[in-house]
């Protein structure tokens, strides 16, 4: 791609792959009804609120790159449009659907690609969403790339490249509130406290117990 997409041709174009396999009677999709699957409130980060302009404008951008395209039906007068992934960029369903899901959702672990790709592709374990993940992100212009772990994350996550290279926001430890801290503190020592007087009693019954058999 001569330049990076942006969110809302991202969201149409995710949509679009989403819809051809979860609701094959109706895709291709008209403009009403892949501007409803781009609003919708699940499977979907972030949530957007597009209107009709926004999604033809994002359609207009896709075909210009050939990622996408108008479509007709012998059933159906009004204009319908597909993606064009397969044939443009010469990927294979699993790839198809794990961008999808990506596209729609945001950068994700391995296992939580495979959830999420269930409805798209039936991947038979992790070890082939991995090799999959391989495939697109050696090809000679790479479609995803694998995210640095951040701290206190036990996987690593993977994102699209479709927008180019993602932001990646170093994170830190969460700071206590000097109020919480000392509350903690205060705790802690109260408890201590109270151990080291519970010993000192025991140790003193013990000491009694052990004089009487002297």
């Amino acid at each position: 791609m001569d330049s990076p997409l942006d969110l809302h041709s991202v969201r149409v174009l995710g949509s679009l792959i989403e819809k051809e396999s979860t609701t094959p009677d109706s895709y291709p999709l008209t403009l009403n009804a892949l501007t409803a699957a781009c609003n919708q409130t699940s499977n979907r980060d972030p949530v957007l609120q597009l209107d009709e302009g926004a999604v033809a404008n994002a359609l207009d951008d896709l075909s210009r790159r050939q990622l996408a395209r108008g479509a007709l039906r012998s059933d159906s007068r009004v204009p319908r449009y597909r993606h064009l992934l397969a044939e443009t960029l010469n990927l294979h369903p699993a790839e198809i659907a794990i961008l999808g899901v990506l596209m729609l959702r945001g950068p994700q672990t391995v296992g939580e690609i495979r959830t999420r790709t269930a409805r798209l592709f039936e991947f038979p374990d992790l070890a082939r969403v991995e090799l999959t993940l391989q495939s697109l992100a050696s090809l000679a212009q790479p479609l995803v790339v694998q995210l640095p772990r951040q701290p206190g994350q036990k996987e690593l996550r993977y994102a699209h490249l479709l927008s180019g290279e993602p932001k990646v926001e170093a994170s830190s430890p969460v700071a206590r509130p000097a109020t919480v801290e000392s509350s903690r503190i205060g705790t802690l020592e109260r408890q201590v406290a109270s151990l080291l007087t519970e010993l000192a009693d025991l140790r003193s019954q013990f000491e009694e117990f052990r004089r009487s058999f002297q």
